[in-house]
């Protein structure tokens, strides 16, 4: 049975995921589209900063910061 989908945020560092869905309104998905961040993609969480944003993601082979708000609104599913 597959793991349950989860928002990025909560994920445990440096796990794998795989993103399942987006839920950015439509105004900002084209950013993270055009960085790589599409459904389907591993991503890992590698850190968060001292204050607890943004979070540092590695994607398709470079780190992204994204705001935790953001963090908060892709749904991923931990790798196994």
């Amino acid at each position: 049975m597959p793991s349950p989908l989860q928002p990025l945020t909560p994920v445990a560092l440096v796990t794998t995921s795989t993103v399942e869905e987006i839920k950015l309104p439509p105004e900002s998905r084209p950013r993270l589209m055009e960085m790589g961040l599409l459904v389907g993609t591993p991503v890992e969480l590698v850190r968060f900063a001292p204050l607890g944003d943004p979070a540092e993601i590695k994607v398709r082979g470079y780190n992204l910061t994204l705001r935790k708000h953001e963090a908060e609104q892709i749904f991923v599913r931990p790798n196994t």
